[in-house]
């Protein structure tokens, strides 16, 4: 049997220690998270500015439009 079984003070220490470690394991998953959901929305508002440079080129011309029934060239 366990010392820390018998004795309540160091049962209470050992708990204490368990849940300190959870809360430290716990703190730096929620740092890795928000850094993930940060670099996320970057992306995304990357992604929206380039779609809509991408629109406005189409609208002026810049670029093609969708062909339509067109067939591709290894036809």
């Amino acid at each position: 049997m366990n010392h820390a079984d018998t004795d309540p003070a160091a049962a209470l220490e050992k708990r204490l220690v368990d849940l300190e470690v959870k809360a430290a394991y716990a703190d730096d998953l929620l740092d890795q998270l928000n850094r993930t959901v940060f670099r996320q929305q970057q992306q995304i508002e990357s992604l929206a500015r380039e779609l809509l440079a991408l629109r406005q080129q189409q609208a002026a011309g810049q670029i093609p439009g969708p062909v339509g029934d067109e067939r591709p060239p290894h036809y």
